[in-house]
């Protein structure tokens, strides 16, 4: 359960909110798995963990995010413009919800993720 600001609490089915970024680069590829909340709290340490010596492409799995705000797609949006045409970005199904209301659900960047 994760507490709202009016004391209901939201079922996050066993998802922990908690924020955590892995990184591995691969010849010059850094690939990244995001889980729990990324916000104006950790978008800034997504991003730096997406900057690593030597990178020139990026894929970063988000499908562990359960929460995504604008401070998010900020980061996101930076890091395609960091590595055009090297950029790829696997989201959950709350991160596809906030990019499709947010107008950028169309980016090549972002792949599909079967339902």
């Amino acid at each position: 359960m994760h507490p709202l600001c009016n004391r209901v609490r939201v079922d996050l089915d066993g998802q922990d909110p908690v924020f955590s970024v892995a990184a591995e680069v691969v010849d010059d590829r850094v690939s990244m798995r995001v889980t729990g909340e990324v916000d104006m709290a950790t978008a800034g340490r997504m991003f730096d963990a997406a900057l690593a010596d030597g990178a020139r492409a990026a894929f970063i799995d988000l499908t562990g995010v359960t929460f995504f705000d604008s401070a998010a797609i900020h980061a996101l949006i930076r890091l395609s413009e960091r590595f055009p045409g090297g950029f790829e970005v696997m989201p959950s199904r709350p991160v596809r919800r906030v990019l499709d209301i947010a107008g950028l659900g169309d980016q090549a960047w972002l792949k599909k993720v079967e339902e």
